[in-house]
C-alpha cells in the first residue's frame, strides 16, 4: 500500500471516528421508512469502522477489512459530487464534506458514514456498501443511514442490524457529474419506499 492510500485510509478513519463521537444524535427522527415489496433479502449489519465489525466478528478480520476497502472504493466511485463546500455542507453538514481533485475535476462530497456487510461468514461472496448520515437540519435523512443513490432506512443511525433487500448491495452507476443544493435531498424524499417507481432510479451517473 503506497503513502498516499496510507494517509487516505487514516483520514476516513479519522472522519468516521470524529463523526459519531462528537456529534448529537436525534432521536425518533420521523421520515422515509425502507419497506421492500417482494424480493429477496438480507441479513445486514452496519459499521462505521474496520474496528467495530472485527470486534463483532473476530474469525473474519480479514474479511472485515476488505469489507471496508470495497465500500470505500464505492463510495470514492457512486459517492454525490457538488460544485461547492456550502451545496455539499447544506446536505450533510458541518464538516460532513471532503474536497477531492481528480483526472475528471475537482468537487466536494460527503465523507463514509459506514458500510453495510452482508453474508461476511458465508462461503458465498459478501456483499458491501458504503452509507452516509447527515447532521443538518436542512436534511430529511438527519441522523439516518442512507445510500449514495438516496434510498433512506428506518430508524436512526444507532440502529446496526437490517433484514435488508438484496437490491441494497446492486452495482450502482459511476458518478460524474455534479448536482445542485438540495438535490440530493429531493431524492431522498421522492424515494419514499423500496418497490415504488422510484426506486429504479439509477441515481447520480452521469
Amino acid at each position: 500500500m503506497s503513502h498516499s492510500q496510507k494517509r487516505s485510509k487514516s483520514i476516513h478513519l479519522h472522519q468516521l471516528r470524529k463523526a459519531f463521537a462528537l456529534k448529537p444524535l436525534a432521536v425518533g427522527v420521523a421520515g422515509i421508512m425502507l419497506s421492500a415489496c417482494g424480493g429477496s433479502r438480507e441479513q445486514s449489519n452496519i459499521y462505521v469502522t474496520p474496528e467495530d465489525c472485527q470486534q463483532d466478528n473476530p474469525e473474519a478480520t480479514g474479511q472485515c477489512l476488505a469489507a471496508y476497502e470495497s465500500a470505500l472504493q464505492e463510495h470514492n466511485r457512486t459517492a454525490p459530487k457538488f460544485n461547492s463546500q456550502n451545496d455539499c455542507e447544506y446536505e450533510f453538514g458541518n464538516d460532513r464534506c471532503q474536497y477531492v481533485q481528480n483526472s475528471s475535476g475537482s468537487f466536494f462530497m460527503p465523507f463514509m458514514a459506514g458500510y453495510m456487510v452482508s453474508q461476511l461468514l458465508q462461503p458465498r461472496p459478501y456483499y458491501s456498501q458504503p452509507l452516509y448520515t447527515s447532521f443538518s437540519p436542512y436534511s430529511p435523512f438527519r441522523s439516518r443511514w442512507v445510500t449514495s443513490n438516496g434510498y433512506v432506512f428506518d430508524g436512526d443511525i444507532r440502529r446496526r442490524s437490517y433484514n435488508a433487500p438484496s437490491s441494497v448491495f446492486e452495482k450502482k452507476p459511476t458518478v460524474n457529474r455534479t448536482i445542485k443544493r438540495g438535490g440530493f435531498g429531493s431524492s431522498v424524499r421522492a424515494k419514499s419506499s423500496w418497490g415504488s417507481s422510484g426506486s429504479k432510479s439509477k441515481g447520480w451517473g452521469g
